[in-house]
């Protein structure tokens, strides 16, 4: 069997990216992002991308290099955030956005990745998230269809995996990632740490293996979106 270990992030993207693509990309702001795979699409320089992120990035790093880059022609997601390049290029036209309710997003990209079409939700019933979608009576109540989520390829960050790629996510950084990496045609995983088979406790995995096509292991710079800290004269 082939291995799943790439040398870096360019060799485990190579081959899967292609101008108009779909591709998911975990984390929730900084926290938890393929930084080593953005950084690998940027430099491969496809361009018209539909990118499904709960936010993108801030300027200049993360996902922002990609909008910065105008690689991305739409964004499928929950928060705009700190970034004023994309809120100044989606009210200049030059960005689509399909906004999402967080947890719609979610479960949008949990359906996908369990083979769900669709499902029935309570949730923006009544706004402008349900306009032009169907709407469908549950025992009185009013839920409109949300469809699932499916990526060309989705990129993903993990504390550890083995090298068959079974994935362990590390607290708050395991947000988006493990649904992500069901969701994706092509999963391929940046990780902190790289184990042989049978290093990880089985009860301890997030994402089974099966998921997952290529692992690379990454350096992290892992930024802080917005720090706040007291001053000193208050502590």
């Amino acid at each position: 069997m082939a291995s799943k270990v790439y040398s870096n992030a360019e060799a485990a993207l190579e081959g899967v990216l292609f101008d108009g693509m779909t591709v998911m990309s975990g984390g929730f702001g900084l926290c938890g992002i393929p930084e080593n795979l953005i950084a690998a699409v940027h430099k491969a320089g496809v361009s018209g991308l539909t990118v499904i992120s709960n936010n993108c990035g801030v300027d200049g790093f993360g996902l922002g290099i990609l909008l910065d880059a105008k690689q991305i022609k739409k964004m499928i997601s929950s928060y705009v955030g700190e970034n004023k390049e994309f809120e100044r290029q989606y009210l200049e036209g030059e960005l689509e956005l399909e906004f999402n309710p967080q947890g719609t997003l979610a479960e949008r990209i949990r359906a996908g990745g369990a083979g769900i079409p669709g499902f029935y939700t309570k949730t923006g019933v009544g706004t402008l998230i349900a306009e032009g979608k169907e709407h469908k009576d549950f025992d009185g109540q009013t839920y409109i269809m949300e469809t699932g989520l499916v990526a060309d390829v989705s990129i993903v960050k993990a504390w550890k995996a083995d090298t068959e790629g079974n994935l362990v996510f590390r607290k708050t950084a395991r947000n988006f990632n493990p649904m992500m990496a069901t969701a994706g045609k092509v999963t391929v995983v940046e990780v902190e740490e790289l184990v042989e088979p049978g290093e990880i406790d089985p009860d301890h995995i997030h994402t089974p293996g099966i998921f997952v096509q290529r692992i690379v292991k990454g350096t992290f710079e892992k930024r802080i979106e917005q720090r706040t800290v007291r001053s000193r004269e208050d502590v």
